[in-house]
């Protein structure tokens, strides 16, 4: 039986770039780095930069990452001043940035819970929604 998310395996094109962007400006820790790849971790999240051609996805997958609503403003204007690149505007509950990695992939940084969302469709169901 699955017990959780193990680890999340992201292709990079350049090692150093990825690094500087998860260690120094999303503020994982990095662990080990090899020519292959590296190791980093943001709490319990372990993330794999793995060397190889990145082909991100063009729909809407993408790895969010959670931040306090205290934090959510000046950690935006940090990426935003570092010029990241934004891939879409937030529709739903909770704060969010959704931004590209260096290599494309799409990320989110979110304010918010499973439980808030669960929440929010109490008073705001989707088109369609079930509860199961």
């Amino acid at each position: 039986m699955l017990t959780g998310l193990n680890h999340i395996t992201l292709a990079t094109g350049d090692l150093d770039r990825s690094l500087l962007f998860y260690r120094d400006l999303l503020g994982f820790t990095a662990h080990v780095r090899w020519l292959g790849g590296a190791y980093l971790s943001l709490g319990e999240l372990w993330l794999c930069l793995s060397c190889d051609q990145s082909l991100p996805a063009r729909d809407y997958s993408h790895v969010a990452f959670s931040v306090s609503e205290e934090a959510f403003a000046p950690f935006c204007a940090t990426l935003r001043a570092a010029g990241v690149r934004e891939w879409k505007q937030n529709r739903s509950e909770g704060q969010s940035l959704y931004l590209l990695d260096p290599d494309g992939h799409q990320l989110e940084i979110h304010v918010g819970s499973l439980q808030s969302r669960l929440d929010t469709l109490r008073q705001q169901p989707y088109q369609g929604l079930q509860w199961l």
